[in-house]
């Protein structure tokens, strides 16, 4: 399923560990909702940016998102959250630092800088976190 021109369900559903677990990723209802929502805010990153980006991490239910140790609140697990990455762009740290002066034309919630071992992403939230 198509959620916008450059985003579909599955690019946010993937998971090498919910496919090693066997884990049904599958969003539904408000989740679903969240992730059409989350893709538009991609798609103005990608336009943005100007080449394409790749979601490492998208939608994670409950039990995916426990198998990969993701925080009990995560974003993740309502579908408002995608971790991405634009190497045509440049690293993780260039994508972050090129889009946070431009969270709010963008709709971007927050943005976080990632780092886990030796993997770089930047964290993009719909939601706009509680001061």
């Amino acid at each position: 399923m198509q959620l916008t021109p450059h985003f579909a369900l599955a690019e946010f559903t993937r998971s090498a560990k919910a496919a090693q677990l066997r884990l049904d990723n599958t969003p539904t209802g408000k989740a679903l909702e969240n992730l059409r929502r989350t893709a538009e805010i991609l798609e103005r990153v990608r336009a943005h940016l100007g080449v394409p980006i790749i979601i490492t991490s998208g939608y994670r239910g409950p039990v995916l998102n426990k198998a990969v140790g993701g925080a009990t609140s995560s974003d993740h697990l309502q579908g408002l959250a995608a971790d991405v990455i634009a190497p045509k762009f440049g690293a993780p740290y260039d994508v972050a630092k090129a889009l946070a002066p431009h969270i709010d034309a963008l709709g971007i919630g927050q943005i976080i800088y990632e780092v886990s071992g030796s993997t770089h992403w930047v964290h993009l939230s719909v939601r706009v976190p509680e001061k």
